[in-house]
């Protein structure tokens, strides 16, 4: 087969891409703008503007309008497919730039405190819970429980860095101690369950039937993958950095940086490790490297991705959502509650086991169980992996776009009565 001609495009279809892409665009920038004027969380208004696009709004209402945007096409699907996966590397690259990477002594003892709180104790939670409730009709595709188990434990676990930073920000928060322990205790959560969900992943991507070999080599190649890059990669980095004929940082600074996202990302899906997590650890990597020189170059790439990539993802995430047919009420309430129990209580049982206030520990908690966009991300990641299903997958979302609003307004609230966040003995 001739590979060129394969992707050809006629004007219709060219049409249709940039027709689709252009809405998508446009009705997630006006919504996240929408929101955000508002004190809401931008990205939800960016799911929202997709979600008005998808099949439960305009597909409801004009049917075929929506089914020749969207649906009618085959090769055009795979190019915004290619957008939309773009977004979500980029997404989890700048979002690596943000990890905290230094933490004062006096705070180590409460991020602690929090970490078994908020982790441990809800992903065991989320490990039990098929024990308790039957996820069968959740499954994807794959129909592999095991990994459907490892991805309900993070879910139930996953605390969003991007949406709390935000939420902080629009309430002038974002100095306090209350916040800088929250994004200290999140950004090693986030890590420890990135790695857990790269190994849930890694067991649906083998060719090789499940089998204990295959799960602790999956296990192995994660965490090594994780250890090499932080211990090895950073030092190749630099070394290449400085070499004479390093033709690429010397045409465009950009690019290298970009090139080293990819690099990751390909080493990442020829490990059988997801590509996004590949990403993550690359931009953590760059996030840590001493050379000012990359600073203007990670903004660059930052408002790039923040101007298309980043919201056509959110945008194509609201698209998926099927209310209509997907909408399981009764498991969603479940869900919520459970995850949103174990998450709030065990960071409230640990903040009280180092002699927090109630109000001081419930408001860790609450923090904690804000999903945002680490939430969503994780539906995405796990359903195009078939791991779940649709159901599952608007349930995971929901639960991220309620938990963010939730934080949100009890933490207005709280500074509206003048109120301490977190009350320093």
């Amino acid at each position: 087969m001739n590979v060129v001609s394969s992707i050809t495009l006629d004007n219709i279809e060219l049409t249709r891409i940039f027709f689709a892409l252009t809405t998508l665009l446009i009705s997630a920038h006006f919504f996240g703008y929408l929101f955000h004027k508002f004190k809401l969380p931008k990205v939800i208004g960016e799911i929202f503007g997709g979600f008005l696009l998808g099949p439960t709004v305009l597909g409801y209402l004009f049917p075929q309008v929506h089914n020749w945007l969207f649906n009618a096409f085959a090769e055009e699907g795979k190019l915004i497919s290619l957008v939309y996966w773009f977004g979500l590397i980029l997404l989890m690259f700048v979002s690596g730039f943000e990890i905290q990477k230094k933490f004062s002594a006096e705070d180590k003892k409460m991020v602690g405190a929090i970490i078994l709180g908020a982790t441990v104790i809800p992903f065991i939670a989320g490990w039990i819970a098929p024990s308790m409730h039957d996820f069968s009709p959740y499954l994807g595709s794959k129909n592999n429980m095991l990994a459907l188990q490892i991805v309900i434990a993070i879910a139930v676990a996953v605390t969003s860095i991007p949406v709390i930073s935000k939420i902080f920000i629009d309430l002038n928060v974002l100095h306090t101690h209350f916040a800088k322990v929250v994004l200290a205790a999140a950004t090693i959560q986030d890590i420890i369950l990135w790695i857990a969900l790269a190994i849930a992943t890694g067991l649906v991507s083998s060719a090789t039937a499940m089998s204990f070999t295959s799960i602790t080599s999956s296990v192995f190649i994660t965490v090594a993958f994780f250890v090499l890059a932080f211990t090895f990669m950073p030092k190749v980095i630099n070394f290449g950095n400085s070499l004479k004929y390093n033709l690429l940082i010397k045409s465009s600074v950009a690019g290298y940086v970009l090139f080293i996202c990819f690099l990751f990302s390909a080493l990442a899906s020829i490990l059988n490790v997801n590509i996004v997590f590949g990403a993550f650890l690359a931009g953590i990597v760059i996030g840590l490297m001493p050379n000012e020189k990359f600073e203007k170059e990670k903004n660059h790439i930052r408002e790039i991705g923040l101007a298309f990539f980043i919201p056509i993802y959110f945008a194509i995430v609201g698209l998926k959502l099927d209310l209509i047919r997907h909408l399981d009420l009764g498991f969603l309430l479940w869900f919520l509650v459970f995850s949103s129990f174990f998450e709030i209580s065990g960071t409230m049982l640990l903040a009280k086991a180092i002699k927090k206030d109630w109000l001081s520990s419930f408001n860790l908690g609450v923090a904690m169980n804000t999903r945002g966009g680490p939430g969503i991300v994780l539906a995405t990641v796990v359903f195009d992996l078939g791991i779940i299903n649709e159901t599952f997958f608007v349930t995971l979302v929901l639960a991220a776009v309620i938990t963010s609003l939730a934080a949100g307004y009890w933490f207005k609230y709280v500074l509206s009565k003048g109120w301490d966040l977190l009350k320093i003995a």
